[in-house]
């Protein structure tokens, strides 16, 4: 299961990262803009639809991504004193009430509104040359799909808290780890370093409050 969970995590975190790119599209396309506009006094036509849409979609391709390393804007000042269970029978109670209904309902629709636009080839009204958007609008339920799945993932790993008292091991918690052994690697012997790990069973050096929060 715990291979699933992270099979998840690398998806989300796979999609997120490739979309990251869109960043450095949206600069270049902003800054161009911006030199023909003041420089040359010949704004672009396309500059506006593009910005926006490549920004709509690096915002919401990187949804599941965020959620993935539970990054997303929580009120925890009362949240971070609960001990593990408390917290996983938290998040499950909101999972259930509030982020299941709000995707389904944002899949529906968001399949609803991308099947209207395709269907009259919608074209954007903001610029002259007035690009196709139902691309654009079909990120809607594809994000959908995305964040359903890592939630789902998010309810395992609260149940599996529950059960344990620990939160299970994010991909953000693994990376950590792949980093410290082979910084450990690289200043010992990693035969040597091997069979250490393997009597003691966490990597030399490590701080005792990392293995205390999972890490």
């Amino acid at each position: 299961m715990q291979r699933l969970l992270l099979g998840i995590d690398r998806l989300s975190t796979a999609i997120g990262q490739t979309f990251a790119w869109c960043i450095l599209v949206l600069t270049a396309v902003v800054v161009y803009e911006v030199f023909v506009r003041y420089v040359f006094r010949a704004p672009t036509t396309w500059g506006y639809d593009v910005s926006y849409m490549l920004y709509g979609t690096l915002f919401m391709m990187a949804g599941a991504y965020a959620l993935s390393r539970n990054g997303h804007v929580r009120g925890d000042f009362l949240y971070r004193n609960f001990p593990p269970q408390r917290q996983a029978w938290f998040d499950l109670v909101l999972y259930v009430l509030f982020f299941f209904p709000a995707i389904f309902a944002f899949m529906i629709s968001g399949w609803t509104f991308f099947a209207d636009s395709l269907r009259q080839n919608e074209r954007s009204m903001f610029s002259p040359t007035g690009p196709v958007i139902w691309p654009f609008k079909f990120l809607i339920p594809v994000v959908g799909l995305l964040l359903l799945l890592q939630g789902l993932a998010e309810v395992v790993r609260c149940w599996r808290c529950i059960q344990s008292g620990e939160w299970p091991k994010r991909l953000s918690d693994v990376e950590e780890l792949e980093q410290q052994v082979l910084a450990a690697a690289a200043e010992r012997d990693p035969e040597e370093l091997a069979r250490e790990m393997a009597r003691s069973g966490h990597i030399p050096g490590e701080r005792a409050g990392d293995q205390q929060d999972g890490r």
